[in-house]
């Protein structure tokens, strides 16, 4: 086993040092890749780009279009007189002019509590906003009302803290985990704006546990399915976790990884495929219509993370999906690309490496994956200490052309999808950044750190910098056990 773990890292190794595509343009060869790799630069430019009309006067370079975007000011000016022959934008026309202006302002303060804050979530609609604490609380704003607190709940049974929150698609209810197998729902819309645990509202809890489980686990995920009816969980005990609502009770028991799985969601509205990442570095693919009784196989497993998985966020088509890993990357995947077998492949884990408390071996940022599965490697940002997340930024207003992702070194980091390249660093924190959300209409961000500040960035007005200034400050490093 030795053995085989040497001649493992010598193949990373040399990978990582065979030059190859560089970060944001993918890391593997042939031409599959290169056919993939375009699809999803037609996808993006399809829902991003500005209609050939409007650009048809941009000058040549060598013969050919020049490739730099068009201006803001050209794109009004061609709608008024009517180049499309709509009379207006189009969709991709829209997220042409509103994509370019990133939310990079000077931060402005919502929030400031002395707990460590975990989750930031806007709703479907960008109407309300939710920020959780390890403190044992949750606080839901509404964002039309100048970010007043809509619902201020203090949470039941909390383990070590909450790991996760999900609003319905409807808005209605609020769903919240620790590392406990009972998950508890609020009504968010009730009229009790101070929601304490079975003092001033009760919190019914959901039990992912049965009577033939022997030891308890926590849930690390938690997402309701597009229609509301389903929630799915990602649990310590390697498991995944289906939920009925309207049956009450627990309906699928998936043993889906060989250590935690700290993320799991739905890929499209159908919510008949799932996917999952774990500490056993692999992500997975799971067709609940292919179960059957001779078992509960993953449909496909993608290969390419040297280390655990904290985060997976999928595009909503099926098909594409990104994941963070604790080998400092973010990593685009295509389903398609998918293998049926990763049980040749060994984990390349230094036992005594802990994410939690040690900073990523320097060596091993050089490296990578011999059988290596994605599209695209995104890099530059840090996942230490707790499961950082990233996303796909808003389909309505960007048409998902950027994804973003927290970072244990206190910044947000925001890469374009299709080159790879650094668009934005947003540096204001003074701890971790577990979670950001993007605003689904507006150019407004939020994020949610360590430091117990929750901060909202918007895109600059005409008297501010583009880009925030650095804050000068001194980087504590963190030293605790059982960080998540």
């Amino acid at each position: 086993m030795r053995a085989l773990r040497s001649k493992f890292w010598r193949a990373c190794e040399e990978k990582g040092n065979a030059g190859g595509k560089s970060d944001g343009t993918g890391g593997n060869e042939g031409e599959t890749s290169d056919q993939f790799h375009h699809e999803i630069v037609q996808l993006t430019k399809l829902r991003s780009g500005p209609h050939e009309l409007f650009s048809r006067e941009t000058p040549k370079v060598g013969g050919r279009p020049r490739a730099s975007s068009v201006s803001t000011f050209k794109m009004l000016a061609g709608r008024e007189a009517n180049c499309n022959g709509r009379g207006r934008f189009s969709a991709a026309d829209g997220c042409h002019v509103l994509s370019r202006y990133l939310p990079v302002s000077t931060p402005v303060e919502v929030d400031n509590t002395r707990s460590r804050a975990y989750v930031s979530q806007f709703s479907a609609d960008g109407s309300l906003f939710v920020a959780a604490f390890q403190g044992s609380h949750i606080r839901i704003y509404n964002v039309e009302k100048g970010w007043q607190v809509h619902k201020n709940i203090l949470a039941k049974s909390l383990r070590w803290t909450i790991t996760d929150t999900c609003l319905s698609p409807d808005q209605r209810y609020l769903v919240y985990a620790s590392l406990s197998p009972v998950v508890h729902i609020v009504d968010v819309g009730s009229s009790t704006t101070e929601s304490l645990a079975n003092v001033t509202e009760i919190h019914d809890g959901l039990d992912f546990s049965s009577y033939e489980d022997t030891d308890e686990f926590g849930i690390f995920s938690i997402k309701f399915s597009t229609d509301g009816k389903e929630l799915v969980a990602a649990t310590s005990d390697a498991s995944i976790y289906v939920y009925d609502l309207q049956a009450n009770t627990r309906t699928l028991h998936i043993p889906a990884h060989q250590a935690d799985v700290n993320t799991v969601c739905f890929a499209d509205e159908s919510g008949h495929v799932i996917y999952s990442g774990s500490d056993d570095h692999l992500c997975k693919v799971w067709d609940r219509r292919c179960f059957n009784d001779r078992g509960q196989a993953a449909a496909g497993v993608l290969v390419g993370h040297l280390e655990g998985v904290t985060f997976i966020d999928s595009r909503g088509d099926g098909r594409y999906l990104i994941s963070n890993g604790k080998d400092q990357t973010t990593k685009l995947w295509d389903i398609r690309k998918m293998t049926s077998n990763a049980t040749t492949y060994p984990r390349i884990r230094d036992p005594d490496w802990d994410y939690r408390w040690m900073e990523y071996p320097p060596h091993a940022k050089t490296m990578k994956h011999p059988r290596d599965l994605s599209l695209t490697t995104y890099s530059g940002h840090s996942v230490l200490r707790t499961l950082i997340r990233c996303y796909f930024s808003p389909e309505y207003s960007t048409g998902r052309k950027y994804i973003f992702t927290g970072s244990s070194d206190c910044c947000v980091y925001i890469y374009d999808l299709v080159s790879g390249a650094q668009v934005g660093c947003l540096d204001y924190h003074e701890g971790p950044v577990r979670d950001v959300s993007w605003h689904p209409i507006y150019p407004m961000l939020v994020s949610s750190s360590w430091d117990g500040r929750i901060m909202k960035w918007e895109f600059p007005g005409p008297d501010e910098d583009s880009i925030p200034p650095a804050v000068k400050r001194k980087k504590r490093a963190t030293r605790h056990h059982f960080l998540y």
